[in-house]
C-alpha cells in the first residue's frame, strides 16, 4: 500500500475556514494542501492512493479529551482494542483516558503498563492520565509533562471511588503542581451523601431515577468546581474543569480567547448537550451519568456558554458497563455510558438542527482539545501536522441499532435514534483506519506527545 494518498475535491472544514481543495498526505503527515483552483503536478498523482471525497467534507481528527476504556480490570465492560475501535468508527482519532481502572493508574508503573496496552491494541492516538489521590504527590511531580496528558482528580466519588477529599492533599497538588493540566470531577461529596441519605429515607434502595440529578444536584456540581477554581487562582495552576452540567457553574468561567496560556479551561459532554431530566421517563438508568443530566434550563445555559466560548471543549466521557449492570437498583446501578461511536454524528445533527455551526463543531471537537493540552501537531489540517482527518457525509441517513453497535457492551443510550451525517472514513496518521463500516485491524496509533 502506497505511503502517499491524496484526498482529491474535498469541502474542507478548519480553523474557521470552509473551502474546497485537494489534501495530499505522506505517511504519517499532511505534505500539502491544494485549493480547488491548483493543479496537481501528475509526479504525485502517480504516487497516489486517491480518495475522490466527491465534495463530502474534510474535518480534522476528533480529539476525545475524556474516555474510560476499562482496560485493565475491568474489560468485561469495555477494553481498549474494543472501545477504540468503536471510537475510529466515530471519526475519533486520539483519545485521553482515565485513571480509575483496576488496578487504578495512580502510579508510574500502572501508567507504563497502560501505555503498553495502548500501543499494543489501540487503532486510535492515545494518552493516559495518572490519577491523584490524598497520598501520592510524588508519583505526580515525577510524571513525564512531555508524554502524559495531565492529572485527573475525583474531587468527588465516581465510578472506581478515587475521592481526593484531604483539603490538605488538594492543596499540595494546586499549589505544587502548577503548569501540568489537573483535570477536575467535581462534585461535593457531602452533598451527595446527605442527599441520598434523605431519598434512602424515603424509597429505601430503589430510588427512582428520576431523582439522580435531586441527589447530585447543582449545589453539589458548583460548590466543588467553585472550590477547584478558587484553587487554581490562588496557585496559578493550569485546570481544565471536566463534564459541566448545570447553569451555576457558568458563572465560575470567561469567555476570554482559548490559548496555550489561558490558565481555567472548561468541557461539556455530548449527553449533556443533548438529553433533559426529562429523558429519564423514557430511557431510565441508561442515562444515568455522573453529573447527572439535569433540566432544560440547564442545558440550554450549556449551549449559550459553549457557543460564547466559556465552554472550550466538547468529549465524550465514554465509560461502559453492560446492559445488566445498568439494569441494577439505583443504588446498585453503576454511572456512565457509551459514547464514542456516535458523539461526533450526534454533533453533525445538533449542526442539522441549527444549534451550532460546523466550524464551531470542529473548533470544540478538534482544534480545542489540541491547543487545551498542548498536543504536538494535531488537531488542525495543516502542512506538517499528523494526517488525522475524517470523511463525512453530511447526506446520508443510518439509525443506530445493535447490527452496527461496535462497543463491547452492545448497547447504546442512542439505539433507534436516526442520524443524518455518516463517518465514511477515518484516517489517522495517514493511513485509513476505517472506511465505509471496515476496520483496518493491522493498524494501531501512536502515543500522543505534548508541547511543555
Amino acid at each position: 500500500m502506497s505511503k502517499h494518498l491524496l484526498l482529491r475535491n474535498a469541502r474542507i472544514i478548519n480553523e474557521g475556514s470552509d473551502f474546497k481543495g485537494h489534501i495530499y498526505i505522506i505517511q504519517p503527515y499532511i505534505e500539502y494542501i491544494f485549493n480547488e483552483s491548483e493543479q496537481i503536478p501528475e509526479s504525485i498523482l502517480n504516487l497516489c492512493e486517491i480518495i475522490d471525497v466527491n465534495d463530502r467534507i474534510v474535518i480534522p481528527g476528533v480529539i476525545d479529551d475524556q474516555v474510560h476504556f476499562r482496560e485493565p480490570g475491568l474489560t468485561h465492560k469495555g477494553d481498549i482494542f474494543s472501545e477504540s475501535a468503536a471510537a475510529a468508527a466515530g471519526g475519533i482519532t486520539s483519545f485521553m483516558e482515565m485513571p480509575n481502572t483496576n488496578p487504578q493508574t495512580t502510579s508510574q508503573k500502572a501508567l507504563e503498563e497502560k501505555f503498553k496496552i495502548g500501543s499494543d491494541k489501540s487503532f486510535c492516538n492515545y494518552s493516559f492520565y495518572i490519577g491523584a489521590t490524598n497520598n501520592n504527590l510524588e508519583e505526580l511531580k515525577a510524571t513525564d509533562i512531555k508524554n502524559v496528558c495531565g492529572i485527573k482528580i475525583f474531587m468527588g466519588s465516581s465510578t472506581g471511588n478515587m475521592l481526593v477529599d484531604n483539603s490538605d492533599s488538594l492543596v499540595k497538588i494546586f499549589s505544587s503542581i502548577t503548569n501540568f493540566p489537573i483535570t477536575v470531577h467535581c462534585e461535593e461529596e457531602s452533598i451527595i451523601q446527605a442527599n441520598t441519605k434523605a431519598a434512602i429515607e424515603k424509597f429505601g434502595e430503589n430510588i427512582p431515577i428520576e431523582y439522580h440529578p435531586i441527589i447530585r444536584n447543582s449545589e453539589a456540581c458548583f460548590t466543588s468546581s467553585k472550590k477547584a477554581v478558587e484553587l487554581a487562582k490562588k496557585y496559578d495552576t493550569r485546570l481544565h474543569i471536566l463534564h459541566l452540567s448545570t447553569a451555576k457553574e457558568m458563572s465560575l468561567l470567561d469567555n476570554s480567547p482559548l490559548s496555550e496560556n489561558k490558565r481555567i479551561t472548561a468541557e461539556v459532554c455530548v449527553h449533556h448537550l443533548w438529553f433533559s431530566s426529562d429523558d429519564y421517563k423514557t430511557k431510565g438508568s441508561l442515562i444515568k451519568w455522573n453529573p447527572a443530566i439535569k433540566g432544560i434550563s440547564d442545558r440550554e445555559e450549556l449551549w449559550t456558554a459553549l457557543l460564547s466560548n466559556k465552554i472550550d471543549v466538547i468529549a465524550t466521557d465514554h465509560a461502559p458497563h453492560t446492559f445488566e449492570e445498568k439494569q441494577n437498583i439505583y443504588t446498585k446501578c453503576p454511572s456512565g455510558g457509551p459514547l464514542v461511536q456516535h458523539s461526533l454524528p450526534l454533533m453533525l445533527e445538533n449542526y442539522k438542527n441549527g444549534k451550532i455551526s460546523l466550524t464551531k463543531v470542529v473548533e470544540k471537537m478538534c482544534h480545542n482539545p489540541a491547543i487545551c493540552f498542548n498536543v504536538k501537531n494535531r488537531g488542525f489540517i495543516k502542512k506538517g501536522y499528523f494526517a488525522d482527518l475524517v470523511i463525512v457525509d453530511l447526506s446520508k441517513q443510518w439509525i443506530v441499532d445493535k447490527k452496527n453497535i461496535l462497543y463491547k457492551c452492545g448497547w447504546s443510550p442512542f439505539e433507534n435514534q436516526l442520524f443524518s451525517s455518516t463517518v465514511d472514513y477515518t484516517i489517522i496518521n495517514g493511513r485509513i483506519v476505517y472506511s465505509n463500516g471496515i476496520l483496518n485491524d493491522n493498524y494501531r496509533g501512536m502515543a500522543l506527545q505534548f508541547n511543555r
